[in-house]
């Protein structure tokens, strides 16, 4: 839910630097819901099979997140 709710806010940042920083959140939330689901498969209280696809889009949610920081950065310079 953080993610989404913080990309809305980065869409809507006043200045590429609100953008950027509000991206940044979505990087660590998204991060750390990824490292979560790691953490409850590694106790073995939710089985692997079905959190495979949420890790999947996890992960590409963080590298469209971190190519759009990259980007927002080389054309503010």
């Amino acid at each position: 839910m953080s993610v989404g709710a913080n990309y809305r806010a980065a869409v809507r940042g006043r200045s590429r630097a609100e953008f950027v920083a509000k991206m940044g959140i979505i990087e660590e939330e998204c991060d750390e819901a990824l490292h979560w689901i790691e953490v409850l498969c590694a106790l073995e209280l939710v089985a692997k099979d079905p959190t495979r696809d949420l890790q999947t889009e996890g992960d590409e949610i963080l590298s469209i997140t971190i190519s759009s920081i990259k980007t927002a950065r080389k054309i503010a310079k």
